[in-house]
């Protein structure tokens, strides 16, 4: 089961409930200035960092499940320890642990950590974390991926950088609907009634459903986003929509309660696995390219350890190893030549995989939507939760 399939935001169902949330949204106190960002780096003298990200994000080894091959091998190699922790169950929650001590100028503890690109953009946008030097990360600059280079939120990467990337798109079981889904608006079909849910979370939801209706979420309108949000709720009123979820839509496309629904791309490699009749698509209208990236943190103790482990997971054998573990959208194309090459026959076949190597077909009909502003989130936040019922 992936690390998504366990535990998924739900989006920003808290935003605004708390003073935090709203230091989240853009309160001027909270902004960090550039020259207040970076601490004292202990890095040449005190080879660790502390590195924290999602339950089930990176490769472990089959007979110990508490062993890292790539940590361990990066560990071997350079002589920095990682202290490693699976402690990001929730993009807000996490915000609300570590945002206290960024908004006062102090540490968090963590040299390293992971979360969501709609999340990241806060965390940029309120100056808490850093810039990496890419003086010290050649193998980034070098193969990270082009899609992924300059988001609206950061342009040109220079304060994140991707740690595994995925697709917001269609997953169905198509022997039991007896027929191909190839748009967005082919989930309004009657003989679906009752039989589609939609993910509840706002940031995991809208992107996809503006796409059917043939926006350019590289810069989607207010207007754009409340025409969605009328058809949703008609459809809502028409028990069209069975229900809105998180990943709980696993076990509703597994059991067939469910014969389609948004999804994640990879979930649905799980699923395939033990049910070939699921199916992706990335509907002709485009689908939602996501990332959940590495950042430093303001005051970090280690910043160029951190970036040296960055630099690292960005070698195409290493991020192949790691892609193969985790089954996202891989960050690094020519990370594809080296499982292409393996010798083992199920690697070699992760390299044709659309779901972690989008040939160039599916990556046209791909976009990263711009954020929600701040000054958006708010009013957003609160139609869609009517509408979802949270």
């Amino acid at each position: 089961m992936s690390r998504r399939s366990l535990l998924r935001v739900l989006g920003a169902a808290g935003a605004g409930a708390s003073g935090l949330a709203l230091a989240g949204c853009g309160v001027p106190a909270a902004f960090v200035e550039p020259a207040d960002r970076a601490g004292r780096d202990l890095s040449g003298r005190d080879r660790t960092l502390d590195f924290a990200n999602w339950p089930l994000y990176i490769d472990t080894d089959d007979e110990d499940t508490s062993a890292r091959p790539t940590l361990d091998a990066f560990a071997g190699r350079t002589g920095i320890s990682v202290r490693y922790t699976e402690e990001i169950n929730d993009n807000d929650e996490f915000f609300g642990k570590i945002g206290p001590a960024l908004m006062n100028h102090q540490e968090t503890g963590q040299d390293l950590i992971v979360v969501s690109d709609w999340m990241a953009a806060r965390f940029v946008r309120l100056g808490w974390v850093q810039e990496m030097d890419r003086d010290r990360q050649p193998n980034v600059a070098r193969y990270l991926d082009p899609q992924l280079r300059s988001p609206g939120f950061d342009e040109g990467r220079l304060h994140s950088v991707p740690w595994q990337s995925g697709i917001t798109g269609i997953a169905y079981n198509r022997r039991k609907l007896g027929r191909e889904i190839k748009h967005t608006g082919d989930l309004w079909a009657g003989d679906l009634r009752g039989k589609v849910t939609l993910l509840s979370g706002l940031d995991e939801s809208f992107a996809l459903l503006m796409q059917g209706n043939g926006v350019d979420v590289t810069r989607w309108t207010a207007d754009d986003f409340h025409a969605v949000c009328d058809q949703v709720e008609k459809l809502v009123k028409q028990k069209h929509i069975r229900r809105f979820t998180g990943n709980d839509y696993i076990k509703d496309l597994s059991t067939g309660d469910v014969l389609a629904c948004q999804a994640y791309s990879g979930d649905v490699i799980q699923l395939q696995a033990d049910n070939p009749d699921i199916e992706f698509v990335v509907p002709e209208e485009g689908a939602e390219l996501w990332a959940e990236s590495l950042m430093i943190p303001n005051l970090a103790r280690h910043k160029r350890n951190a970036e040296a482990l960055v630099d690292y997971y960005y070698e195409p054998e290493v991020a192949a190893e790691l892609a193969a573990w985790v089954n996202y959208v891989c960050p690094v194309p020519a990370a594809r030549d080296v499982l292409a090459d393996s010798d083992d026959e199920e690697l070699a076949a992760l390299a044709e995989d659309p779901l972690i190597f989008p040939d160039d077909a599916m990556r046209r009909r791909l976009a990263i939507a711009r954020d929600i502003t701040s000054e958006e989130r708010r009013d957003f936040t609160k139609r869609w939760n009517s509408i979802v019922g949270l």
